[in-house]
């Protein structure tokens, strides 16, 4: 056979390995010497590691009997017997055998010793000779290497240059799941199909190509070995090469990781977690509106937990009743908030906002508040769409919009059930989790006090409005020479009532009270003191009192209403004598407006509050003809927080100067330029025409 069919019978790798080597492999590091004896004991041979080993040169060891040269007195019968019986074919003889240096010394060599035949028949003796404290250094190396790749617990292989398996340990078989006879000549890709094998070869041919190793590289999959459960393994890739620095492969070293890891997931897990909450008690409960809060908390969960998501409150819980939690039954929920990741139809499927429904015991999200406890589905079937959807058509829409898995978790707050936080998950694969639902229970938990905290501030909020709506007047009667209009606007719903008030007083004479008020604070007590001091304000104004005397014995009631203060503006107008007699209390100065001049700010003397206690009040006169319109109004109108009041005063009165308007779009026009929907403070209104 010629040496191109030999060739055609190996494979790739083994092709790659026909030709000469280079220097510095396994041979030269043990130095192995060559030398030959003929039949009578003579050299004929001597190899340059001979020399390089014992320091007899070819010309001093050729023709020199190899016992007298190179062994002592006292162990050449020995040799010679030795060499007898392998010339006579007695078989080779191996072992430890003290020879002669050249300078003198003795060198404990390992021999194979075996007989040689030529053409002719001719009988030599090959000896083969090295170190043999070499040959245990490496024999010991060896040793260990094979016992630290069996017995590590870390997976090793081997893989030639052509990137297939030459050598796995059996740590790497348990890893992989694999026998090493299904590793050994196959690729990553053929052994291993189960690993981003792609990613794999790539790395170990950039190890190949620059030497340079890959550490700690991290992958995540499943084996044979444990096809249930995934795993992580930290694998690193080293170039392989010899002493001569030829390149043999590439070594790699896996190490299952899987505990780190789950604890690296896990601690990302909770960092996310904390990370959420934190945002959560940023966003949720900015307000103290109720519909706000849960739309708060509906948008911190999408899409952050969902794909949508929907806030459900007890209708008992926004009635102020205090919510008992049966063991089963319907409920009757209000849906106040709905968001979704993305538009879709199936946002429709939740009740519309504000109504009242009625959710069946079997409805899981009624299941989640009569037991206090989340509901979790993992996997949503058909069967499980009927019951979270209100209705066969509400349950088709979910199924069209992919949603595959489901999660409820009640609001509670102070041990009171107010209802429940909805969860379905469509376009995002992953199934809720018990994390999840961890999760979300933890920011339902905070956005239910939030809630808590807006529901009973609305309905303290709603009593102090309504209190204070029944203790503002009625339309007046008709007024003589008078023409009025009033408006009442509570403060912005994230703020309590007020107690501003106005007041029109027809009294004996054709005269007529124009009072406007504001009490200090705010809340139910404020309306209630505003109450006293307008019912107060009506019997001193029916006694026929100057507006001075008035404001002195309104001054002396509010002191004794400690600890609230109160400005006030009374102005009596007489029409017969067209004269309006006007006393401030510490309030802003009302604006005339006359026709064919520019509005002004009255100057007024201010006065103290009332409630200050013995400070005198001074009356001012002033003329008001036909077509003349007196504004008074409390601080709400104009007050900000970001401009100064003059600013503000300069405003209204440039928002009075201009056409002829009724008195009803004046004060329209009033609120809807000065106040904004968030202001924290109430306003009350109050323009008067002067009539023929």
């Amino acid at each position: 056979m010629g040496t191109d069919g030999f060739q055609a019978d190996l494979g790739p790798a083994e092709r790659a390995d026909l030709g000469p080597s280079q220097p510095g492999g396994l041979l030269d590091v043990l130095g192995v010497a060559a030398g030959v004896l003929d039949t009578d004991g003579r050299i004929v041979f001597w190899s340059p590691q001979a020399q390089a080993l014992l320091g007899y040169s070819a010309e001093e060891a050729l023709g020199q009997f190899a016992a007298h040269l190179l062994v002592a007195d006292e162990h050449v019968d020995r040799v010679l017997h030795l060499f007898a019986q392998v010339m006579e074919g007695e078989g080779t003889w191996a072992g430890v055998f003290p020879v002669r240096h050249k300078d003198g010394g003795t060198r404990l060599l390992e021999f194979r010793n075996m007989r040689l035949q030529d053409d002719r028949g001719d009988l030599y003796a090959l000896g083969l000779a090295t170190d043999q404290a070499t040959l245990r250094r490496v024999e010991r190396d060896l040793a260990l290497s094979v016992r630290l790749v069996d017995q590590s617990p870390i997976g090793l292989a081997v893989l030639d240059t052509d990137l297939r398996y030459v050598m796995v340990n059996p740590a790497l078989e348990r890893i992989n799941g694999l026998p090493a006879e299904q590793h050994l000549g196959r690729s990553v890709r053929q052994a291993l199909p189960f690993l981003d094998a792609d990613s794999i070869e790539s790395g170990m041919r950039r190890v190949l190509a620059t030497g340079v190793p890959l550490l700690d590289q991290y992958t995540v999959g499943r084996t044979p070995a444990d096809p249930d459960t995934e795993h992580a393994w930290s694998v690193s890739y080293y170039r392989l090469e010899d002493p001569g620095g030829t390149v043999l492969g590439v070594g790699t070293s896996a190490v299952d990781v899987t505990d780190r890891h789950r604890a690296a997931l896990d601690a990302d897990r909770a960092r996310h977690r904390l990370a959420v909450v934190a945002d959560a008690s940023v966003r949720i409960g900015t307000t103290l509106d109720l519909e706000q809060t849960c739309r708060e908390l509906a948008d911190v969960a999408v899409p952050e937990l969902a794909d949508m998501a929907a806030v459900d409150v007890l209708d008992s819980a926004l009635a102020g009743h205090r919510t008992t939690v049966p063991a089963h039954g319907p409920a009757l929920f209000r849906a106040l908030a709905v968001a979704a990741a993305y538009p879709t139809d199936a946002t429709s499927v939740a009740d519309p906002p504000s109504e009242v429904a009625r959710y069946d015991a079997d409805r899981l999200v009624t299941r989640a508040v009569n037991t206090s406890q989340p509901v979790m589905v993992a996997h949503v079937g058909e069967a499980d769409l009927s019951l979270i959807a209100r209705d066969p058509r509400a349950a088709a829409l979910l199924a069209r919009a992919g949603v595959h898995s489901y999660l409820a978790v009640p609001l509670i707050a102070r041990g009171e059930v107010l209802g429940a936080l909805d969860l379905v998950r469509a376009r995002n694969p992953q199934p809720f989790t018990e994390d999840d639902a961890t999760l979300a229970s933890e920011l339902a938990a905070r956005a239910a006090v939030c809630i808590d905290n807006a529901r009973w501030y609305q309905q303290q909020r709603d009593t102090a409005l309504t209190l204070q709506r029944s203790l503002l007047p009625d339309p007046p009667p008709q007024l003589f020479g008078l023409e009025v209009a009033s408006r009442y606007e509570p403060a912005g719903t994230a703020s309590e009532v007020g107690g501003d008030w106005y007041d029109i007083l027809p009294l004996p004479g054709d005269k007529t009270a124009l009072v406007v008020g504001d009490v200090m604070g705010s809340g139910i007590k404020a309306a209630t003191t505003m109450g006293r001091l307008r019912t107060a304000t009506q019997t001193l104004a029916g006694l026929g009192l100057e507006p001075t005397q008035v404001l002195r014995n309104l001054d002396r009631i509010t002191a004794g209403l400690d600890p609230y203060f109160a400005t006030c503006t009374y102005a009596l107008y007489d029409p017969h004598g067209a004269q309006c007699h006007i006393s401030t209390a510490g309030h802003l100065p009302p604006v005339r407006m006359r026709p064919g001049h520019a509005p002004e700010l009255l100057d007024l003397p201010t006065g103290a509050p009332l409630g200050v206690g013995g400070v005198p009040f001074r009356t001012t006169a002033i003329d008001l003809d036909p077509g003349d319109q007196l504004v008074l109004y409390t601080d709400g109108l104009v007050e900000t927080r970001d401009q100064d009041i003059d600013t503000r005063l300069d405003a209204l009165v440039t928002l009075l100067d201009g056409p002829h308007r009724t008195l009803e779009y004046t004060c329209d026009h009033l609120l809807a330029a000065l106040r904004h929907p968030d202001d924290h403070d109430d306003v009350a209104l109050l323009i008067a025409r002067i009539r023929r």
